[in-house]
């Protein structure tokens, strides 16, 4: 699977949910794509990630 353009390596199955904790993001902060289409954070933890898969991440960040 591809996560912001780096490949990663990932053994099992692992949903949208798990990705994010193991990186250590909270969902309410981000906003995923997954193979181009955007993941809904209400459907986090029933989208499941397989190989193959381009995974997009973007934090958002408060500015002024």
């Amino acid at each position: 699977m591809i996560v912001n353009g780096r490949q990663c390596t990932q053994t099992g199955e692992v949903s949208v949910s798990d990705l994010l904790r193991e990186r250590g993001m909270q969902a309410q902060r981000v906003a995923v794509e997954v193979n181009g289409d955007i993941v809904p954070l209400r459907r986090h933890a029933e989208t499941m990630l397989q190989d193959g898969d381009s995974v997009e991440i973007v934090t958002f960040v408060q500015g002024g």
